[in-house]
């Protein structure tokens, strides 16, 4: 028992005494000593039963805390893990330096002075099997017995075996409990955690609520790390508040070890006055407890891989998914250009032929090559990018294909090339006309092999990776000038896909820039009203050499620009992009009246708009804005035909 009273502080008088192992000491109402005085931490520290000792830890609080033991001072903040054990009549000193909280420390030992029937050290468990060689029949019980318990891996499933076997062996044991030393907290003292019961059972019953352990033979148990045996516990032990509640007759605790720790402990008690345990049953525990301490170790393992593995499968699935929506919502357009090319995509996704993805520099073409993945069959597989212009050809073969250790210089380890990876899903080739000769031939060879070979293997490996390829390069004119395989261009250019460029879509500018404004406000946490209708214009209006990617790191510069809840104007966005001097530039219109010089700028808007669409009336009078039957008119004024 632990006796706790503050003896200064804001709640002066306080106190609390508790049999429990574990007192949780903060500001926050969910400790067991609150202490509400401002400059102790929500969370400042707590008291724990370590093995046979009390133990004050911190919990990183803020204005630390300290022991004041007669004369002597202790700071846990220099004190390796932040804590040390406690002894009765130590004050601790919490919060503030010069004004903390005291809290004087009482314990009160159970009674343990009686005599103890038997103990067996840790290191003389193992010679056990010698004093019960000569039965055989029992040594061949317990090679069965130890074989099930070590075949059990659940945690859950591992207490009932090991009770089973306890009431196999024990014919006078009631209740089986086995407590467990909390796993070690990073930056504590090894072994410092407290031991928790994780369950009981009865024999007979289906009983698996956890029953307090003996206290005085569990702390004989682990202090002098042994197995002990009580087999009158009233007589031999003493009249303890856990013994006596629980009308326990004899009981034994056998100790849980791996190496030199303590990992937990089993207890059997007999709780029935017709029989009391003998040092036979001590021995045949302590061969079970073998074979059970490896087991509930491992056990412990297991259950933290399946709990990383389950984290690690809901992480990538909330990954992938978001990474899926994230992809499929950045396709943003409804131009008829781009309904032609959702068209294709639909067509082309869930077949097995590779993708030429074709377009400018910041087109979105990884976009596209993202969407061929995720809106087909193979969207549940990975999908991987590399950019072949972005690595020298030693460090890109090995990218792609893979090597074996020792294959060259640096080859510490085997790796897994993309290819391999991917396998499954998508590999998204980018910048596909920058990879040179020697690869391409490999690359030839994987996509019609459906094989590759890593670096410094002999042998091939199968993989079913689907490959999308993309450059800004024309690659006939490569080919033709012998920069680029023939055979590796038609094989790449089974179904191409053309992304067109930004000046060819002004009608998609107002939503995609309406997306990043969105985007780069939710980002800097700003919150820009809009665009003005004449700085859309001059959006629309400019040509966007960039494309989509020019326009994006526009809009980003806008939404640092630009004041709060204001509109963005002409005058915000970028010389290049204000039209009218663009326009005057290029147009060059001849000095004579205001009428004169508009008429020759308009001229020039309509030659260019008709250009842009092949001389196609209907779609430049959409872009420009106007009836079919005012385009008709203007270019009559004007003698265009």
């Amino acid at each position: 028992m632990i006796h706790l009273e503050v003896v200064d502080g804001q709640d002066k008088g306080r106190a609390l005494e508790t049999r429990a192992d574990l007192v949780r000491i903060g500001r926050a109402e969910e400790n067991e000593l609150v202490l509400p005085d401002w400059h102790v931490s929500g969370e400042h520290a707590q008291l724990l039963l370590a093995g046979d000792r009390w133990v004050v830890r911190d919990l990183q609080s803020t204005n630390g805390t300290r022991i004041l033991r007669g004369e002597e001072r202790l700071d846990l903040a220099a004190v390796e893990g932040r804590e040390s054990a406690l002894a009765s009549g130590d004050v601790l000193l919490l919060g503030d330096d010069e004004r903390p909280v005291k809290v004087l420390v009482t314990i009160d030992e159970d009674p343990d002075d009686a005599r103890i029937v038997s103990v067996r050290k840790v290191a003389e468990l193992g010679e056990v099997e010698k004093d019960i060689g000569a039965d055989s029949e029992v040594l061949k019980t317990l090679y069965v017995a130890q074989k099930e318990i070590g075949a059990t891996l659940e945690l859950g499933g591992l207490l009932d075996v090991v009770a089973q076997q306890v009431f196999r062996f024990l014919p006078r044991a009631t209740h089986v409990t086995v407590a467990l030393r909390e796993e070690d907290d990073p930056g504590t003292r090894r072994g410092a955690g407290r031991y928790v019961p994780i369950g009981t059972k009865v024999r007979g019953g289906a009983g698996r609520d956890a029953v307090p352990i003996t206290r005085s033979v569990f702390r004989k148990v682990v202090a002098e790390r042994a197995a002990v045996l009580a087999a009158d516990a009233r007589r031999d032990v003493g009249e303890t508040a856990s013994i006596m509640g629980a009308q326990i007759q004899s009981t034994i605790g056998v100790p849980l070890w791996a190496g030199d720790d303590i990992i937990g402990v089993l207890q059997v008690d007999n709780r029935d006055q017709a029989g009391i345990f003998r040092e036979r049953d001590l021995d045949v525990l302590a061969l079970l407890a073998q074979s059970a301490s490896q087991a509930f170790r491992h056990a412990r393992v297991y259950q933290r891989l399946q709990i990383a593995e389950e984290k690690e499968r809901k992480e990538n699935l909330y990954l992938k998914k978001r990474e899926q929506s994230r992809r499929e919502g950045a396709i943003i357009g409804e131009a008829g250009s781009m309904r032609r090319l959702f068209e294709q995509l639909r067509k082309v996704v869930n077949t097995r032929v590779t993708v030429l993805i074709e377009g400018e520099t910041g087109t979105g073409k990884e976009l596209i090559a993202s969407a061929v993945h995720y809106w087909s069959d193979r969207r549940e597989r990975l999908f991987v990018a590399q950019n072949c212009a972005a690595m020298p050809e030693n460090l890109l073969e090995s990218e792609l294909f893979g090597h074996k250790k020792g294959s060259f210089t640096g080859a510490t380890d085997d790796k897994k090339g993309l290819f391999e990876l991917a396998d499954g899903g998508t590999l998204f080739l980018d910048e596909v006309g920058e990879m040179p000769l020697n690869l391409q031939a490999k690359l030839l060879r994987a996509l019609q092999e459906g094989e590759i070979r890593p670096v410094g293997a002999a042998k091939t490996i199968k993989v079913d990776t689907r490959i999308v390829a993309a450059t800004n390069r024309d690659l006939e004119k490569e080919v033709a000038e012998g920069r680029f395989r023939e055979d590796l261009f038609y094989r790449l250019k089974v179904f191409p896909i053309r992304v067109p460029p930004l000046r060819e879509r002004h009608e998609d500018i107002p939503l995609i820039s309406a997306h990043f404004l969105r985007k780069y406000c939710q980002e800097f946490g700003r919150s820009i009203s809009g665009f003005s209708q004449q700085a859309m214009e001059m959006l629309q209006a400019y040509k966007w050499p960039g494309n989509v990617r020019e326009l994006e790191n526009e809009v980003q510069r806008l939404v640092i620009q630009v004041d709060d809840e204001a509109f963005v104007q002409p005058e915000h966005l970028s010389p290049k992009i204000r039209q009218v001097e663009n326009i005057l530039d290029r147009v060059h219109p001849t000095k004579g009246t205001l009428k004169e010089m508009v008429e020759q700028v308009e001229k020039w808007i309509l030659l260019e708009a008709l250009k842009e669409h092949g001389n196609n009336k209907s779609q430049t009078a959409k872009t420009l804005g106007i009836t079919r039957e005012g385009l008709h008119k203007k270019l009559k004024h004007f003698g265009i035909s």
